[in-house]
């Protein structure tokens, strides 16, 4: 009889031993999951958002002024040269005594607009004009998506006659 006990014993131990090495081999590959999940989610997001902050860094920032604090009726410069499929920042300005538009509705249409910011408000979507009224500052942060010769000009009656008029090249 002690024999059918010891390998009734042998075989109960068998038992839990198995058992003890599945629950092992569970808590492992779980454990290996959750490491290669959070690797995923970690490393993942901060790829997702590397490009975001190259661009970032990497947008030229061109200054334009829209007239001049002597009034003058033009754009400084009045042709801006761009290259398709590179974001850029215009950093525009009105430093005369009345408003002023930066108008060039086809260009706008063939280019990307990541945002508008002046002040405290970003303005994000389609642009296609702004104004800005005297000593006021914007910031447009642009990608030319076509390449071509666009007219730049202010809308404001009578402005655009005078002199206020200009160009934006687009190049390959």
């Amino acid at each position: 009889m002690s024999d059918r006990l010891t390998s009734n014993a042998r075989y109960n131990l068998i038992i839990i031993a198995r058992a003890l090495f599945d629950a092992m081999r569970f808590t492992m590959r779980f454990i290996w999951q959750s490491l290669v999940l959070s690797f995923v989610v970690i490393f993942g997001s901060s790829l997702f958002w590397l490009p975001v902050a190259l661009a970032d860094s990497q947008v030229d920032e061109i200054k334009v002024s829209l007239g001049n604090s002597s009034g003058e009726l033009k754009f400084f410069p009045s042709n801006i040269e761009l290259e398709a499929g590179k974001p850029y920042k215009l950093l525009l300005n009105n430093p005369s005594p009345e408003k002023h538009y930066f108008t060039s509705k086809d260009f706008a249409d063939a280019s990307w607009t990541r945002k508008v910011q002046a002040g405290k408000v970003e303005v994000k979507g389609a642009i296609h004009e702004l104004e800005l009224k005297p000593g006021a500052e914007a910031e447009w942060v642009i990608t030319p998506m076509k390449a071509g010769t666009y007219e730049l000009h202010c809308s404001i009656k009578g402005h655009a006659p005078a002199g206020m008029v200009g160009e934006i090249v687009v190049t390959n």
